[in-house]
Protein backbone atom coordinates (compact mmCIF):
# COMPACT_ATOMS: atom_id res chain seq x y z
CA UNK A 1 0.00 0.00 0.00
CA UNK A 2 1.20 3.58 -0.85
CA UNK A 3 2.44 5.44 1.68
CA UNK A 4 -0.07 8.34 1.99
CA UNK A 5 3.20 11.06 3.44
CA UNK A 6 4.47 10.69 -0.67
CA UNK A 7 1.62 9.76 -2.25
CA UNK A 8 -2.13 11.40 -2.14
CA UNK A 9 -4.69 8.91 -3.44
CA UNK A 10 -6.92 10.18 -5.76
CA UNK A 11 -10.59 8.48 -4.67
CA UNK A 12 -12.66 5.06 -4.32
CA UNK A 13 -14.13 3.16 -7.38
CA UNK A 14 -16.40 0.60 -8.65
CA UNK A 15 -14.86 -2.26 -9.63
CA UNK A 16 -16.57 -2.24 -12.44
CA UNK A 17 -15.25 1.08 -13.31
CA UNK A 18 -11.70 -0.63 -12.91
CA UNK A 19 -12.34 -3.31 -15.40
CA UNK A 20 -13.19 -0.42 -17.39
CA UNK A 21 -10.12 1.38 -17.72
CA UNK A 22 -7.36 -1.24 -17.91
CA UNK A 23 -8.61 -4.14 -20.12
CA UNK A 24 -10.51 -6.32 -17.83
CA UNK A 25 -13.75 -8.37 -17.61
CA UNK A 26 -15.82 -8.70 -14.04
CA UNK A 27 -15.50 -12.52 -13.63
CA UNK A 28 -19.08 -12.14 -11.83
CA UNK A 29 -21.40 -9.00 -12.91
CA UNK A 30 -22.75 -9.08 -9.25
CA UNK A 31 -19.66 -7.82 -8.11
CA UNK A 32 -19.16 -4.77 -10.12
CA UNK A 33 -20.62 -2.14 -7.73
CA UNK A 34 -18.01 -3.08 -5.32
CA UNK A 35 -16.53 -0.41 -4.17
CA UNK A 36 -12.37 -0.47 -4.20
CA UNK A 37 -10.83 1.95 -1.81
CA UNK A 38 -6.46 0.94 -2.60
CA UNK A 39 -4.60 -1.25 -4.24
CA UNK A 40 -2.33 -3.61 -2.00
CA UNK A 41 0.12 -6.35 -2.26
CA UNK A 42 -1.11 -9.89 -1.77
CA UNK A 43 0.40 -10.18 1.79
CA UNK A 44 -0.72 -6.45 2.46
CA UNK A 45 -4.44 -6.33 1.32
CA UNK A 46 -7.25 -6.12 3.43
CA UNK A 47 -10.77 -5.58 3.18
CA UNK A 48 -11.52 -2.43 0.53
CA UNK A 49 -8.16 -3.12 -1.68
CA UNK A 50 -7.50 -4.54 -4.91
CA UNK A 51 -4.07 -6.59 -5.82
CA UNK A 52 -2.50 -8.73 -8.54
CA UNK A 53 -1.48 -11.34 -9.24
CA UNK A 54 1.43 -12.06 -12.43
CA UNK A 55 3.92 -14.44 -11.09
CA UNK A 56 2.63 -18.00 -10.15
CA UNK A 57 5.53 -18.42 -6.98
CA UNK A 58 3.11 -15.66 -5.72
CA UNK A 59 -0.03 -17.74 -5.87
CA UNK A 60 -0.37 -19.60 -2.47
CA UNK A 61 -0.27 -16.75 -0.77
CA UNK A 62 -3.59 -15.38 -2.44
CA UNK A 63 -5.67 -18.13 -1.37
CA UNK A 64 -4.73 -16.34 2.29
CA UNK A 65 -5.07 -12.78 1.29
CA UNK A 66 -7.84 -10.54 2.63
CA UNK A 67 -8.13 -8.64 -0.45
CA UNK A 68 -11.91 -7.52 -2.22
CA UNK A 69 -10.89 -8.43 -5.35
CA UNK A 70 -7.45 -9.13 -7.53
CA UNK A 71 -6.63 -9.13 -11.33
CA UNK A 72 -5.23 -12.02 -12.52
CA UNK A 73 -5.45 -13.91 -15.78
CA UNK A 74 -7.41 -16.76 -16.78
CA UNK A 75 -5.68 -19.76 -15.38
CA UNK A 76 -4.90 -18.11 -12.67
CA UNK A 77 -9.03 -18.13 -11.24
CA UNK A 78 -8.72 -21.39 -9.88
CA UNK A 79 -6.18 -19.92 -7.15
CA UNK A 80 -8.35 -17.18 -5.69
CA UNK A 81 -9.88 -18.06 -2.49
CA UNK A 82 -13.66 -17.95 -2.49
CA UNK A 83 -15.64 -14.73 -2.14
CA UNK A 84 -13.03 -13.03 -4.01
CA UNK A 85 -14.31 -10.85 -6.87
CA UNK A 86 -12.23 -11.08 -9.88
CA UNK A 87 -10.90 -8.96 -12.47
CA UNK A 88 -9.75 -11.09 -15.18
CA UNK A 89 -7.00 -9.35 -17.57
CA UNK A 90 -5.01 -10.62 -20.63
CA UNK A 91 -2.10 -9.26 -18.74
CA UNK A 92 -2.50 -8.95 -15.39
CA UNK A 93 0.25 -6.42 -14.75
CA UNK A 94 -0.60 -4.33 -17.25
CA UNK A 95 -3.75 -3.92 -16.11
CA UNK A 96 -2.36 -3.46 -12.47
CA UNK A 97 -0.74 -0.90 -14.17
CA UNK A 98 -3.69 1.35 -15.32
CA UNK A 99 -5.40 0.63 -11.65
CA UNK A 100 -2.38 2.27 -10.11
CA UNK A 101 -2.69 4.97 -12.55
CA UNK A 102 -5.83 5.73 -11.69
CA UNK A 103 -5.80 5.79 -7.71
CA UNK A 104 -2.41 7.63 -7.38
CA UNK A 105 -1.18 10.17 -10.81
CA UNK A 106 -1.25 13.51 -10.04
CA UNK A 107 -3.19 15.41 -12.11
CA UNK A 108 -1.52 18.91 -13.32
CA UNK A 109 -3.38 21.38 -14.87
CA UNK A 110 -0.42 23.84 -15.65
CA UNK A 111 3.07 24.24 -16.61
CA UNK A 112 4.74 23.65 -12.94
CA UNK A 113 8.19 25.29 -12.68
CA UNK A 114 9.89 24.28 -9.25
CA UNK A 115 11.68 26.55 -7.13
CA UNK A 116 16.09 27.20 -8.05
CA UNK A 117 15.13 26.09 -11.76
CA UNK A 118 16.77 28.03 -14.33
CA UNK A 119 14.79 28.16 -17.76
CA UNK A 120 16.56 29.81 -20.74
CA UNK A 121 13.92 32.59 -21.83
CA UNK A 122 14.27 31.19 -25.77
CA UNK A 123 13.44 27.55 -24.92
CA UNK A 124 9.55 26.48 -24.59
CA UNK A 125 7.56 24.41 -22.30
CA UNK A 126 4.14 22.83 -23.54
CA UNK A 127 1.21 22.65 -21.13
CA UNK A 128 0.83 20.40 -17.83
CA UNK A 129 4.79 19.69 -18.09
CA UNK A 130 6.44 19.84 -14.57
CA UNK A 131 9.81 20.94 -13.68
CA UNK A 132 11.70 19.61 -10.77
CA UNK A 133 14.10 22.23 -8.53
CA UNK A 134 17.43 22.81 -9.50
CA UNK A 135 16.90 21.90 -12.97
CA UNK A 136 19.00 23.53 -15.96
CA UNK A 137 17.16 24.12 -19.37
CA UNK A 138 19.34 25.90 -22.29
CA UNK A 139 18.65 28.33 -25.22
CA UNK A 140 16.11 26.85 -27.25
CA UNK A 141 14.95 23.83 -26.16
CA UNK A 142 11.57 22.15 -27.06
CA UNK A 143 9.83 20.70 -24.39
CA UNK A 144 6.37 19.16 -24.94
CA UNK A 145 2.75 18.74 -23.15
CA UNK A 146 2.68 16.07 -20.27
CA UNK A 147 6.11 15.93 -19.36
CA UNK A 148 7.57 15.53 -16.21
CA UNK A 149 10.97 16.52 -15.51
CA UNK A 150 12.22 15.47 -11.69
CA UNK A 151 14.66 17.58 -9.85
CA UNK A 152 18.78 18.50 -10.78
CA UNK A 153 17.87 17.47 -14.31
CA UNK A 154 19.96 19.40 -17.39
CA UNK A 155 18.80 19.95 -20.97
CA UNK A 156 20.77 21.26 -23.29
CA UNK A 157 20.68 21.44 -27.10
CA UNK A 158 17.35 18.93 -27.29
CA UNK A 159 13.68 18.72 -28.83
CA UNK A 160 11.65 16.48 -26.44
CA UNK A 161 7.80 15.09 -27.19
CA UNK A 162 4.73 14.82 -25.08
CA UNK A 163 4.26 12.77 -21.98
CA UNK A 164 8.12 12.12 -21.67
CA UNK A 165 9.60 11.09 -17.99
CA UNK A 166 13.33 12.30 -17.29
CA UNK A 167 14.63 10.99 -13.43
CA UNK A 168 16.51 13.33 -11.25
CA UNK A 169 19.77 13.90 -12.56
CA UNK A 170 19.56 13.14 -16.16
CA UNK A 171 22.00 15.08 -18.41
CA UNK A 172 20.71 15.75 -22.24
CA UNK A 173 22.29 16.80 -24.81
CA UNK A 174 26.17 17.57 -23.93
CA UNK A 175 28.99 17.30 -25.91
CA UNK A 176 29.81 13.76 -27.46
CA UNK A 177 32.81 12.26 -26.95
CA UNK A 178 34.80 13.07 -29.96
CA UNK A 179 38.29 14.09 -30.81
CA UNK A 180 40.50 14.20 -33.66
CA UNK A 181 44.18 13.04 -32.93
CA UNK A 182 47.05 15.65 -34.42
CA UNK A 183 50.33 16.29 -34.21
CA UNK A 184 50.58 14.47 -30.75
CA UNK A 185 47.46 15.81 -29.42
CA UNK A 186 43.62 15.72 -29.77
CA UNK A 187 41.95 17.94 -30.95
CA UNK A 188 38.05 18.42 -29.89
CA UNK A 189 35.71 18.24 -32.37
CA UNK A 190 32.69 20.47 -31.99
CA UNK A 191 29.65 18.69 -31.29
CA UNK A 192 26.65 20.51 -33.84
CA UNK A 193 23.70 18.49 -33.34
CA UNK A 194 21.10 17.58 -31.45
CA UNK A 195 19.04 15.18 -29.17
CA UNK A 196 15.47 14.16 -30.58
CA UNK A 197 13.61 12.38 -27.59
CA UNK A 198 10.16 11.07 -29.67
CA UNK A 199 6.98 10.95 -27.52
CA UNK A 200 6.23 8.82 -24.16
CA UNK A 201 9.99 8.12 -23.30
CA UNK A 202 11.20 7.63 -20.52
CA UNK A 203 14.84 8.29 -18.93
CA UNK A 204 15.72 7.10 -15.78
CA UNK A 205 18.14 8.79 -12.92
CA UNK A 206 21.96 9.88 -14.06
CA UNK A 207 21.12 8.69 -17.29
CA UNK A 208 23.25 10.76 -20.13
CA UNK A 209 22.49 11.16 -23.69
CA UNK A 210 25.23 13.20 -25.45
CA UNK A 211 23.96 15.39 -28.32
CA UNK A 212 25.14 14.58 -31.89
CA UNK A 213 28.30 15.55 -33.52
CA UNK A 214 26.13 16.48 -36.80
CA UNK A 215 24.03 13.96 -36.57
CA UNK A 216 21.58 14.04 -34.14
CA UNK A 217 20.85 11.37 -31.54
CA UNK A 218 17.56 10.24 -31.44
CA UNK A 219 15.34 7.94 -28.62
CA UNK A 220 12.67 6.93 -30.60
CA UNK A 221 8.83 7.24 -29.48
CA UNK A 222 7.71 4.95 -26.12
CA UNK A 223 11.63 3.35 -25.61
CA UNK A 224 12.38 3.11 -21.81
CA UNK A 225 16.00 3.79 -20.56
CA UNK A 226 16.97 2.69 -16.95
CA UNK A 227 19.14 4.22 -14.54
CA UNK A 228 23.06 4.98 -14.92
CA UNK A 229 22.92 4.43 -19.22
CA UNK A 230 25.18 5.86 -21.53
CA UNK A 231 24.31 6.71 -25.20
CA UNK A 232 27.16 8.25 -27.28
CA UNK A 233 26.69 11.16 -30.29
CA UNK A 234 24.50 10.18 -33.29
CA UNK A 235 22.95 7.18 -31.83
CA UNK A 236 19.93 6.12 -33.15
CA UNK A 237 17.11 4.17 -30.70
CA UNK A 238 14.08 2.55 -32.27
CA UNK A 239 10.65 3.20 -31.08
CA UNK A 240 9.57 0.89 -27.66
CA UNK A 241 12.94 -0.11 -26.79
CA UNK A 242 14.36 -1.56 -23.16
CA UNK A 243 17.62 -0.28 -21.74
CA UNK A 244 18.19 -1.43 -18.65
CA UNK A 245 20.53 0.09 -16.29
CA UNK A 246 24.31 0.52 -16.74
CA UNK A 247 24.59 -0.11 -20.19
CA UNK A 248 26.69 1.97 -22.94
CA UNK A 249 25.80 2.51 -26.45
CA UNK A 250 29.17 3.92 -28.11
CA UNK A 251 28.51 6.87 -30.79
CA UNK A 252 26.84 6.23 -34.39
CA UNK A 253 24.80 2.95 -33.43
CA UNK A 254 21.66 2.44 -34.65
CA UNK A 255 19.09 0.02 -32.69
CA UNK A 256 15.72 -0.91 -34.59
CA UNK A 257 12.12 -1.24 -32.59
CA UNK A 258 11.23 -2.96 -29.40
CA UNK A 259 15.00 -4.18 -28.88
CA UNK A 260 15.70 -5.19 -25.37
CA UNK A 261 19.12 -4.86 -24.28
CA UNK A 262 19.86 -6.18 -20.42
CA UNK A 263 22.14 -4.41 -17.50
CA UNK A 264 25.61 -3.69 -18.04
CA UNK A 265 25.52 -4.98 -21.36
CA UNK A 266 28.23 -2.55 -23.88
CA UNK A 267 27.51 -1.66 -27.10
CA UNK A 268 30.73 -0.52 -30.01
CA UNK A 269 30.18 1.89 -31.65
CA UNK A 270 29.16 2.51 -35.33
CA UNK A 271 27.20 -0.90 -35.00
CA UNK A 272 23.23 -1.71 -36.62
CA UNK A 273 21.38 -3.54 -34.12
CA UNK A 274 18.37 -5.01 -35.56
CA UNK A 275 14.64 -5.00 -34.48
CA UNK A 276 13.15 -7.15 -31.71
CA UNK A 277 16.87 -8.18 -31.08
CA UNK A 278 17.78 -9.24 -26.95
CA UNK A 279 21.11 -8.48 -25.81
CA UNK A 280 21.81 -10.55 -22.22
CA UNK A 281 23.33 -8.61 -19.57
CA UNK A 282 26.80 -8.16 -19.23
CA UNK A 283 27.19 -9.03 -23.33
CA UNK A 284 29.81 -7.07 -25.09
CA UNK A 285 28.88 -6.42 -28.60
CA UNK A 286 31.05 -5.50 -31.31
CA UNK A 287 29.41 -6.82 -34.47
CA UNK A 288 25.99 -5.99 -35.82
CA UNK A 289 23.03 -8.19 -34.94
CA UNK A 290 20.11 -8.74 -37.34
CA UNK A 291 16.38 -8.76 -36.34
CA UNK A 292 15.42 -11.31 -33.80
CA UNK A 293 18.61 -12.69 -32.35
CA UNK A 294 19.44 -13.36 -29.63
CA UNK A 295 23.09 -12.81 -28.21
CA UNK A 296 25.04 -12.88 -24.94
CA UNK A 297 28.44 -13.46 -23.74
CA UNK A 298 31.38 -11.43 -24.19
CA UNK A 299 31.89 -10.74 -27.32
CA UNK A 300 28.58 -11.47 -27.63
CA UNK A 301 27.26 -14.70 -30.02
CA UNK A 302 24.23 -15.95 -30.46
CA UNK A 303 22.59 -17.18 -27.09
CA UNK A 304 22.71 -21.06 -27.79
CA UNK A 305 26.31 -20.50 -29.20
CA UNK A 306 27.29 -18.95 -25.68
CA UNK A 307 25.67 -21.00 -23.04
CA UNK A 308 27.61 -24.06 -24.93
CA UNK A 309 30.62 -22.10 -24.70
CA UNK A 310 29.62 -21.86 -20.40
CA UNK A 311 28.76 -25.20 -20.26
CA UNK A 312 32.44 -26.44 -21.72
CA UNK A 313 33.89 -24.18 -19.82
CA UNK A 314 32.37 -25.39 -16.91
CA UNK A 315 33.21 -28.96 -17.46
CA UNK A 316 36.91 -28.05 -18.27
CA UNK A 317 37.66 -26.54 -15.19
CA UNK A 318 35.82 -29.49 -13.13
CA UNK A 319 38.08 -32.16 -14.65
CA UNK A 320 41.26 -29.77 -14.07
CA UNK A 321 40.12 -29.36 -10.74
CA UNK A 322 39.13 -33.29 -9.93
CA UNK A 323 43.05 -34.33 -11.28
CA UNK A 324 44.90 -32.33 -8.85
Amino acid sequence: MADSNFYKKNGSYKLGFLAEISDCSVMDQKDRNILIHDIATIEDAKDGDITFLQNPKYAKLLKKSKASACILSESNIDKAPEGMALLVSKNPYYSYAKVVEKFYHKENMFLSISEFTYVELSSSIGNRTSIGPGTYIGPNCIIGRDCVIDANVTIENSIIGDNVIIHSGARIGQDGFGYAFHNGKHQKVLQVGRVIIENDVEIGANTTIDRGSGPDTIIGEGSKIDNLVQIGHNCRIGKHCIIVAQVGISGSTEIGDHTVIAGQAGISGHLKIGSKVQVAAKAGVMRDIEDGDIVGGYPAVPIKEWHRHSIIMHKLVKERTEKK
